[in-house]
């Protein structure tokens, strides 16, 4: 009863609404998710049951890909179809400057999140603010545009399949431009592909959701290798003493015991083994 569960989220219901859905289906104790959607997007989100839970954050740092659509001429105030429009234009911008403007964003840049987001100021979500009529702006963060492919534009809508890293707001990705193309723009539609190595491919719907389909924790992390510990190592690692001698690469990786049961991961530095999460 401990693993992940891939979902695919349906238009109109709330990240948390999709797990008390889950938790209450399957009479589960305890899930969380591995990263929010909005309410008008789709596709992938992770679920965590039970033990799994423990191992989220590793996740929440994976690279995303996403379907998105930008309708270009307006803007709204929360950057997506969701929002009010504050401004609109007639420009209309050629394909060419549309294709020029998106492959800008590829690599490395500062990105402001939309004032209706989760982020928090003074311990409250910056979408309390804005719904107060205040709307508090947060420093810039860093994030990463991997790659912007199939881009296909039609009249005033743009559509294209972007891989990015945690942390990026898509939102603020059609915002932004809507400013470059000086037509205005926000998000009609989002649909989450993949985080990391999980794909929407491999996703169920609320409807057919069960738990035979359950990810064990270890096959989460199929891509680290693995460490077999002795009886007396075993002992120490769960007890949170660092083991010497382990002459393997820097790196994260998949403990286990003797008897080939997984008991968690752990960080190699200089040849030392510390315990990172025990499941």
């Amino acid at each position: 009863m401990d693993g992940f569960l891939l979902l695919d989220k349906e238009k109109g219901i709330s990240s948390n609404q999709l797990v008390q859905h889950v938790k209450k289906t399957l009479s589960l104790k305890k899930v969380g998710h591995l990263g929010t959607l909005d309410p008008m997007a789709t596709g992938l989100m992770i679920l965590a049951i039970n033990r799994a839970t423990k191992f989220s954050n590793y996740f929440l740092e994976s690279d995303k890909s996403y379907n998105a659509t930008v309708q270009l001429g307006s803007s709204t105030d929360t950057d997506d179809a969701m929002g009010t429009i504050v401004s609109s234009s007639d420009t209309l911008p050629t394909q060419k400057d549309i294709h020029e403007s998106l492959k800008s964003f590829i690599g490395k840049s500062m990105q402001i999140a939309p004032y209706f987001s989760a982020l928090k100021h003074k311990g409250k979500p910056l979408y309390k603010y804005a719904r107060e009529g205040k709307f508090v702006s947060k420093p810039p963060r860093e994030v990463n545009i991997f790659s912007i492919k199939n881009i296909m534009c039609e009249h005033n809508k743009c559509s294209f399949i972007i891989h990015c890293s945690k942390g990026t707001y898509i939102r603020s990705i059609a915002r932004d431009l809507g400013e470059k193309l000086n037509s205005g723009g926000h998000l009609s539609t989002l649909r989450r592909l993949s985080q990391g190595s999980f794909n929407i491919e491999n996703a169920m719907t609320m409807e057919n959701v069960e738990l035979n389909n359950l990810i064990a924790i270890e096959e989460a992390f199929s891509e680290l290798s693995e460490i077999k510990l002795n009886s007396n190592q075993t002992k120490l690692f769960k007890n949170g003493v660092k083991i010497q001698e382990i002459n393997l690469e820097d790196d994260t990786y998949k403990i286990y015991d003797s008897s080939e049961k997984f008991l968690g991961l752990g960080l190699v530095t200089n040849s030392v083994l510390a315990l990172k999460r025990l499941v």
